[in-house]
């Protein structure tokens, strides 16, 4: 039924197709229809960050920037949804055109530039929240904001969204917002990272609340790039990456129409470099700090490739847009069943697979971190079990202590993926 609907909305243009999607999407959830129109998705809680998510499969950023669709999103079968990119102030982001599909190659590029309602209207759509789920809410600065400015930007947004999210993503990956990937390194990373993380233990101590931050990245880097980012990540005290944002490389879509569009390419010929990342990451992380893949899934088998990778949790954004609702469902399937095969395998050679709490540091980095994707059937520990137990292990280093406090139908196009 969904390849019939996603040709009449690849008649329209894209932005429209993706205004006329989401509206209609919101129409079936105000009319509760949604649930007969979606197959259930299996529960498969799993902890990371601190939070218990229902299962392991989420939206990325850029489907709902405003905060507008992401309860009726929550109900076709995502565990977490995660809206934005947010920024202090409203800004209409880049002149249209600025989406285009290549189908042939299951592939979207955009440069829509953050266009946004501003973070006060994402806050009043947020606190009318009915999804059960995880929300996560990402943020960003606003393009005329210098980037020696930038932070003051996203500490803005940070004291806005604190009170409502579940997790809060910086982004510094987009590359539709001229600078913004320089944030991505050396000093400005440390500068940027050291000065959210100072205000949210301000936020954390004045609302008796904890809400991790992650930080999204970009594929384009160096594998030394890639290191210098991720210890960078660890010693700012982060609580999780996703890996990717969209990429600046061509070389997939080669003679393709819209192939030579600016912008940040997203879909299938993302989905090998995006693995490649999560594995490289993990091999400098291990267990320390917990990845989100995203990038080129388009069944379950790419899915599980990044938790082979060493990804604890994943999120759909052009694979959504090319194959509709049951991704999400063949996804989770696809994630539980490997789950239960790794851990019948374990079981069969006589170990005694365990579920590793998220953030416990790990003395060892396996060469795939399967062992890690258990699935959790407990919920996230309460702050005062954590508390005892950090009282218990006074050796634990900082990673650890860290991660011990607890704590919106996809159109067939959408705007900017993050």
């Amino acid at each position: 039924m969904y390849e019939l609907v996603r040709k009449c909305l690849f008649c329209l243009d894209p932005e429209g197709s993706h205004d006329l999607s989401l509206d209609l999407l919101g129409a079936a959830e105000r009319l509760n229809v949604l649930g007969f129109l979606t197959k259930p998705t299996p529960q498969n809680p799993v902890n990371v960050m601190g939070l218990t998510f229902p299962n392991p499969v989420g939206l990325a950023a850029g489907l709902d920037k405003n905060g507008d669709y992401f309860n009726a999103l929550g109900q076709l079968g995502f565990g977490f949804v995660e809206i934005g990119t947010v920024t202090p102030r409203p800004q209409a982001g880049n002149p249209q055109p600025r989406l285009f599909r290549i189908p042939e190659r299951q592939a979207i590029i955009n440069r829509m530039g953050f266009n946004n309602f501003g973070v006060e209207h994402l806050v009043k759509r947020v606190k009318k929240r009915r999804f059960p789920g995880k929300l996560g809410i990402n943020i960003g600065k606003n393009k005329v904001t210098p980037e020696d400015q930038a932070l003051d930007d996203y500490v803005a947004c940070l004291e806005h969204v604190y009170p409502h999210a579940d997790y809060v993503t910086v982004n510094i990956s987009s590359p539709n917002t001229p600078g913004l990937r320089d944030l991505q390194f050396g000093d400005a990373l440390k500068h940027l990272l050291d000065g959210v993380k100072a205000r949210q233990e301000t936020l954390a101590k004045a609302q008796d609340r904890y809400v991790p931050i992650a930080v999204k990245i970009a594929p384009d880097m160096a594998e030394e790039d890639l290191t210098d980012v991720a210890n960078t990540l660890l010693n700012a005290g982060m609580d999780a990456v996703i890996a990717t944002n969209t990429t600046l490389d061509r070389s997939a879509v080669q003679n393709c129409p819209n192939a030579e569009e600016a912008g940040g390419l997203s879909g299938a010929p993302l989905s090998d470099r995006s693995t490649q990342v999560i594995a490289e990451l993990y091999g400098v992380l291990g267990e320390k700090l917990p990845i989100i893949g995203v990038g080129g899934i388009f069944n379950g088998d790419t899915a599980v490739e990044k938790l082979r990778a060493g990804a604890k949790l994943v999120q759909l954004y052009s694979g959504f847009i090319y194959r509709g609702p049951g991704l999400i469902h063949e996804v989770a399937e696809a994630i539980k069943a490997h789950q239960h095969e790794l851990s019948a395998s374990l079981n069969t050679v006589g170990a005694q697979p365990q579920s590793q709490p998220d953030g416990e540091v790990a003395e060892r980095h396996a060469e795939t971190p399967e062992d890690a994707l258990l699935p959790n059937d407990g919920e996230a520990e309460s702050e005062k079990d954590k508390e005892s137990e950090k009282d218990k292990e006074p050796e634990k280093d900082k990673e650890s202590e860290k991660d011990n406090r607890a704590e919106g139908v996809e159109s067939s196009n959408i705007i900017e993926p993050k």
